[in-house]
């Protein structure tokens, strides 16, 4: 496996968004991201945070994707 890649949150968001999620709440700095076949998966948006590789993980796993099919989106 290759080393996955560290992320800023709004390219987490912008790589869901071509996925088809869509926004649908915000609490606090945690913007929740639902697709229309009822997936969903929440981004944190922490100032001067990153999106570790675990939760890429973490993420990809919520929506039944891979680390690689969303890292191409």
């Amino acid at each position: 496996m290759d080393k996955i890649k560290i992320l800023k949150p709004h390219e987490v968001v912008a790589r869901l968004e071509r996925l088809g999620f869509v926004k649908v709440r915000q609490r606090g700095s945690h913007k929740q991201f639902r697709h229309p076949d009822k997936r969903c998966t929440t981004v944190p948006f922490h100032s001067g945070k990153d999106i570790s590789p675990i939760l890429l993980r973490r993420i990809a796993k919520d929506i039944n994707v891979t680390v690689e099919e969303l890292l191409k989106s």
